[in-house]
């Protein structure tokens, strides 16, 4: 085996068999293989997407393909390695010498979402035969450096270097040499991950290493995820009254008084129940003028038509409150992060609600309600969220599709950075993610599903 080949497997950036002491593949994605019919279609559209623009008599042909897929919700994305095979080129308007036929080795991702083709990424090169190991495969389509450095070696040394940091920074300990060395391939996989996220991305979000950096995709979205929101329907809201006021050109309830400190959910899927309270807390404050923090614990033990750490809806949250009678503080009930016995007591609730309402879909009817009313309890879907840093996300839309939400979070305020618009969002990860904890979107595009499930409580 080529010796950079062996190198990549170390590292866990080839598709290779997994050692026995690592975990298996996420699950709705299928190993490379051979062509099958599933990738024509896909294939063919890259191809096409390729030959847009050429004259006829110079477009590619298409060779063999292999590929793999990973299915969620409605939709399938295809990553297709393809050789293509460019005609010779005769035409002295085009070219000064004949030239012979060229082969190039691509990679392409393709989205198909209900039947419709888009092309996320196309990578073609020549084929180099003294940089491919025996399948034709071009290092470079697997491997997109984090550096300038020519040599796979110094990308290693650089990668076992940034691991380090990592573990020192987030306090990581691994039960074995196994164990750490199997995160180490995960870091390193996240890490090319995480630049393919950056080079899509449209807005000014800087994304890399984060606390969740040594997880594979899978164990962060079973552990901090909430899939119940594109799954359930939950319990129907009226529609409230929109807001007709023109909204100002920004604002912000953290600078009002109107927004406790970011909060931590850890390792459980109670987004839902921390976006509820974060909500109830500005409605109180905005009603009675008394900001107090509220309990997440007790939704989680006594919100008996969601699922705790496996997921909850907003919805849902806000009938259990009326139905409890009212929510207890964090100092009285306070937050352990996995389901126990309800304990709550109504002697001790300081905060109660009269019903729920859901919001407008539109963008800006939504900042109108958020600069009167308080903050919003909204779904996002999570895309990129593991490796955000700083800045603006904005995603391609086929990259973070409204079908798929799966993590409830709090409007706060929005504004604009340098003729940016976003909507400034509080997660519940600790002040140790994002911007102190804090998460912002590109406003004005439906980035992410944003404006899909956005609700409050109402008290009178």
């Amino acid at each position: 085996m080529a010796p950079w080949l062996q190198l990549l497997l170390l590292l866990g950036l080839l598709p290779a068999a997994a050692p026995a002491s690592s975990k298996a593949p996420a699950a709705g994605a299928q190993a490379w293989e051979l062509a099958s019919p599933e990738l024509r279609e896909p294939a063919r559209f890259a191809l096409e997407m390729y030959n847009r623009g050429r004259a006829a008599g110079t477009r590619a042909a298409l060779g063999a393909v292999r590929g793999r897929v990973r299915r969620a919700g409605r939709g399938s994305l295809y990553s297709l390695k393809a050789t293509l095979v460019e005609p010779p080129c005769n035409d002295p308007t085009v070219c000064q010498l004949p030239v012979s036929k060229k082969t190039l080795l691509c990679s392409f991702e393709v989205l198909d979402e209900l039947g419709k083709h888009m092309l996320l990424r196309r990578d073609c090169g020549p084929v180099d035969t003294k940089t491919t190991d025996d399948k034709n495969e071009t290092f470079s389509s697997f491997l997109p450096l984090l550096n300038k450095d020519p040599l796979p070696q110094d990308f290693s040394v650089k990668m076992a270097s940034i691991f380090k940091d990592f573990v020192t920074t987030y306090n990581r300990t691994y039960d074995s040499q196994e164990e750490a060395s199997w995160r180490m391939s995960v870091f390193a996989n996240n890490m090319v991950r995480a630049q393919k996220i950056q080079a899509l991305d449209r807005g000014t979000a800087q994304y890399g290493v984060t606390k969740f950096s040594d997880l594979t995709e899978e164990e962060f979205r079973t552990i901090y995820l909430n899939p119940l929101l594109k799954d359930a329907p939950g319990r129907n809201m009226r529609l409230a009254q929109p807001v007709t006021d023109v909204p100002p050109p920004q604002w912000d309830w953290r600078n009002k008084g109107a927004v406790t400190d970011v909060k931590d959910q850890g390792m459980c899927g109670s987004c839902w129940a921390f976006s509820v309270t974060g909500n109830v807390e500005g409605q109180w404050f905005l009603k009675r003028g008394t900001l107090l923090s509220l309990s997440e614990q007790e939704l989680l033990d006594c919100d008996k038509t969601d699922k705790a750490c496996l997921g909850g809806l907003p919805s849902n949250a806000y009938s259990a409150i009326r139905t409890l009678g009212g929510l207890e503080t964090e100092d009285d009930y306070s937050y352990r992060g996995h389901l126990q016995t309800c304990s709550f007591s109504a002697e001790k609730a300081k905060v109660y609600i009269n019903d729920s309402v859901e919001l407008s879909k539109n963008e800006q009817k939504l900042a109108a309600w958020l600069a009167k009313k308080g903050p919003i309890s909204v779904a996002i879907n999570a895309f990129g969220m593991q490796f955000y840093r700083h800045g603006i996300s904005h995603p391609l839309r086929p990259l973070c599709s409204p079908w798929l939400i799966d993590h409830a979070v709090l409007l706060v305020g929005y504004g604009n950075r340098s003729a940016t618009p976003f909507w400034a969002i509080k997660n519940s990860w600790g002040t140790n993610w994002g911007e102190e904890g804090y998460y912002y979107l590109h406003r004005g595009s439906g980035a992410c599903g944003v404006n899909i499930m956005a609700s409050s409580a109402v008290i009178n």
